[in-house]
């Protein structure tokens, strides 16, 4: 077969692919890691289960792999597949089932709900709630569950690490999202198992 003869066959299959996914407008923070490790902001303007187009002070290279941590997503595997003014597209590499996480923010978010982790995993108050804490500096401290579900968790504590600082809950790794009160929020890297979540917290 031609090499143009391919292109036309196999264009179809990524115009599919393309309308296989339902893109919406969004507003959503986050980081982004390229290949040599150096990390940037980046905040998603639009997203689908399949991809994202972002607005970042940094291009990568269009084929170059990026791991991106969103807001209410965790990490999210990619590849650039163009780069535009201010900005660049994204195609994921992820499972199944993290495209379908994706969806269910993105129906949360469509309904004008965008505190979505209270909404996509439902939030219960452990068994289990002296726990500690290991912040950025490696130092451990002692704290108190407030309530905790999949992908994320509330604490009392006195201390307030930076918003979006990488910390570890018992051996749930999260960041952090917002101080309140008592303490502060944290939302997991990665939507967690049920079988661990219950060994940590009962």
């Amino acid at each position: 077969m031609s090499e143009r003869s391919k292109r036309q066959t196999d264009r179809p299959k990524i115009l599919e692919e393309r309308r296989r996914f339902k893109r919406m407008d969004v507003s959503l923070n986050g980081r982004f890691m390229v290949e040599n490790t150096d990390e940037y902001p980046c905040e998603v303007f639009n997203m689908s289960p399949g991809g994202m187009a972002v607005k970042a002070p940094f291009l990568p290279r269009v084929g170059e792999r990026v791991i991106s941590y969103i807001e209410q997503l965790g990490g999210l595997d990619g590849t650039v597949t163009r780069t535009f003014d201010g900005g660049f597209a994204v195609e994921f590499k992820i499972s199944a089932r993290k495209r379908e996480r994706i969806a269910n923010v993105l129906t949360w978010y469509s309904s004008g709900e965008h505190n979505l982790e209270d909404r996509v995993h439902e939030r219960y108050a452990p068994r289990i709630v002296e726990q500690k804490l290991i912040l950025p500096s490696g130092s451990v401290h002692a704290c108190r569950v407030i309530d905790v579900s999949l992908s994320g968790a509330s604490v009392a504590t006195d201390l307030r690490p930076d918003i979006d600082s990488l910390v570890v809950l018992a051996r749930h790794r999260g960041r952090v999202v917002r101080h309140h009160d008592e303490g502060f929020a944290i939302e997991f890297v990665e939507v967690q198992d049920p079988d661990s979540m219950a060994r940590t917290f009962g």
